[in-house]
């Protein structure tokens, strides 16, 4: 086998292996704002922000002053 026939298979197994691992978290503002993340938001930048990505793909930077609570989004 060459390794154009092993490239595909390889690469989607490893897409879908990491798409198992993503936990869809809800970030909570203090004014009741609520984002919908595809996964956890990493921790506050060292100035003060949490960045992550919502479902729709926009990055979003939030004062962490401003952030009331970060959890697993429950089914």
């Amino acid at each position: 086998m060459n390794i154009r026939t092993l490239g595909l298979p390889l690469t989607i197994a490893a897409l879908s292996a990491l798409a198992g691992c993503s936990t869809p978290t809800v970030v909570t503002l203090q004014n009741g704002t609520q984002y919908l993340t595809k996964d956890m938001p990493d921790t506050k930048n060292p100035d003060g922000f949490y960045e992550f990505e919502d479902i729709s793909g926009k990055t979003v930077r939030v004062n962490a002053k401003e952030v009331a609570t970060i959890r697993p989004e429950e089914d």
